[in-house]
């Protein structure tokens, strides 16, 4: 089978994880970058691949099948829109856009066209996701009724370094929480209502640093996440998971997500389940039992998943719609912070 070309726009880290990957793999190979930084020309120089300075001409000359949307948030919309112009099969990273009627519009431009158009929500493609949301519809838990994350980090000081990652839209929320939050919709189904607050206290930018979220789901299930990027702690799925290499191992486990249900509870990403075996009750002991699954990269298995959609045979896993329908469950997150009240959240 033919390799799909995919050329990469934005050259930062996303992005150059993003062409690296392409350009190692079986089913892909790197058709160009587009990207105006003398760092994207080296990265591309290496890979032995063309690299544009402006997009519209890479979609024009590089002969590309496919298109990776990896450029800062605000960028995610030109891009896109020219890119499902050109009908050519595109993955946004996420967010699908930096506010909701940028993610609107790209929707509504990959329905008219009929582009099939991804979000780059990469934990969808972990096999532990994919066994807990088995788990959950498949009602090994019964009716899920509380769920609870933790998402709490320490962001070292030079990751600040740059202006725009202490400006609005940079904070923890819609760079970190945004992945709880698809998480919980694609485990747990869709959400109903958010309530939330924020705090800057302990860094004093412009963005925040620390919020606790209240989600209920259409099902009535109710979710709290706990999250900070200024908490030393080994609670969050990117130091617990060992999904990505920059991270390192945890000497013993340390679950981050806890579902509970009427017939029982699981955490992630131990998979360890909890059931009872005779009478429901807190007198009666629980079985405690561990759940293995493959491991893969996400992003590796995300990329299979695209090409396999460039080429028909397969349906988006998460498209725009539904990349968008996260969007708006996170910026509710800072409107209801805002407000002091919940956002009732519609289809």
């Amino acid at each position: 089978m033919e390799k799909l070309a995919i050329a990469v726009v934005g050259a930062g880290a996303i992005g150059r994880m993003h062409a690296e990957l392409i350009a190692g793999s079986d089913v892909a190979r790197l058709a160009a970058i587009a990207d105006p930084a003398d760092a994207a020309r080296d990265l591309a120089a290496r890979l032995g691949v063309p690299c544009f300075g402006d997009h519209r001409d890479m979609l024009a000359k590089s002969g590309a099948g496919a298109v990776i949307v990896a450029t800062p948030n605000e960028l995610h919309l030109p891009v896109a829109l020219d890119s499902i112009a050109a009908g050519l099969p595109t993955l946004v990273e996420k967010p699908i856009a930096a506010a909701v009627p940028q993610g609107e519009a790209i929707a509504s431009a990959a329905r008219k066209a009929g582009v099939a158009v991804l979000v780059g929500h990469h934990r969808r493609h972990n096999p532990i996701v994919q066994e807990a949301q088995r788990l959950v519809r498949g009602g090994a838990i019964g009716a899920p009724t509380s769920i609870a994350v933790m998402s709490n980090v320490y962001k070292p000081d030079d990751y600040f370094a740059p202006e725009w990652r202490r400006r609005s839209g940079a904070g923890p929320v819609l760079v970190n929480m945004i992945h709880e939050i698809d998480l919980l919709r694609f485990v747990c189904g869709e959400i109903a209502s958010v309530q939330a607050m924020t705090s800057n206290a302990r860094r004093g930018f412009e963005i925040e640093d620390t919020a606790a979220v209240l989600l209920r789901f259409v099902n009535d299930a109710l979710a709290t996440i706990s999250l900070s990027d200024t908490a030393v702690s080994p609670w969050s799925w990117d130091l617990s998971s060992g999904e990505l290499a920059p991270y390192p191992p945890q000497p013993a486990p340390a679950p981050s997500h806890y579902f509970s249900g009427t017939e029982g509870a699981f955490a992630l990403p131990t998979l360890e389940r909890w059931t009872y075996r005779g009478q429901k009750s807190w007198y009666a002991p629980l079985t405690l039992e561990r759940a293995t699954v493959a491991r893969e990269n996400p992003y590796i298995g995300q990329l299979r998943h695209f090409c396999a959609v460039a080429r028909g045979d397969e349906r988006p896993l998460i498209d725009a719609d539904d990349g968008l329908r996260t969007l708006r469950a996170t910026i509710a997150v800072h409107e209801s912070a805002r407000t002091g009240a919940p956002v009732h959240l519609r289809d």
